[in-house]
């Protein structure tokens, strides 16, 4: 999270957060304030709260319930806002994003990783055999819910990458919108900031 390397980070939010393995992250780089992570998945957050009690990071690193369509804090709030292959989840993209909008201090910044189409062709035609053909093959192998292996190709398949997923972010407000890809591709970092005053 070297996007964030600089910044005032009093509090930060993670959205997505998972069993905390990015809250985590950011708070042993970057060593902000307070960082709050939600899900709604209690199972999820479960695990991560081991992990917290684990490292004694607890008055550091706190988790809750919470729907990223209907984030459970008041407006300018956060001096950063994050998500790690989340927002493919979203069921509404657009709320969600406008919601880490709304929770954002002006002068805050928003990071976003996610599975992207890789842009050169050859890699592209690699990267969507191994998703649609071998991952399907290999899951089938190992799991009896074939399903969950189909699920993650179709997803980023369909879901907006690039320069229409910052059309999506700038929709919602923020400003100096940028996408930088990583490994060929495969994954996008997204960044904005809300410029406006509160």
């Amino acid at each position: 999270m070297n996007e964030l390397r600089g910044h005032t980070l009093s509090e930060v939010l993670d959205v997505a957060t998972g069993t905390a393995d990015l809250a985590l992250t950011i708070q042993k780089r970057l060593h902000p304030g307070h960082i709050t992570g939600i899900d709604i998945s209690e199972g999820m957050l479960a695990i991560g709260r081991q992990k917290i009690e684990k490292k004694g990071l607890e008055q550091q690193v706190s988790l809750q319930y919470g729907d990223s369509e209907a984030i459970p804090f008041s407006d300018h709030t956060f001096d950063a806002v994050t998500v790690a292959f989340g927002v493919r989840n979203f069921e509404h993209l657009e709320k969600g994003l406008c919601e880490m909008f709304r929770v954002l201090k002006p002068g805050g910044k928003a990071v976003i990783l996610e599975f992207s189409i890789p842009k050169n062709r050859m890699f592209r035609s690699v990267f969507h055999f191994y998703f649609f053909r071998i991952l399907p093959f290999v899951g089938r192998l190992v799991s009896k819910d074939a399903h969950a292996y189909n699920y993650l190709p179709d997803s980023v398949q369909s879901f907006p990458h690039g320069a229409e997923f910052r059309k999506k972010m700038e929709n919602c407000g923020f400003s100096e919108v940028k996408v930088k890809a990583l490994t060929m591709g495969i994954a996008s970092i997204y960044t904005g900031s809300r410029q406006d005053a509160p």
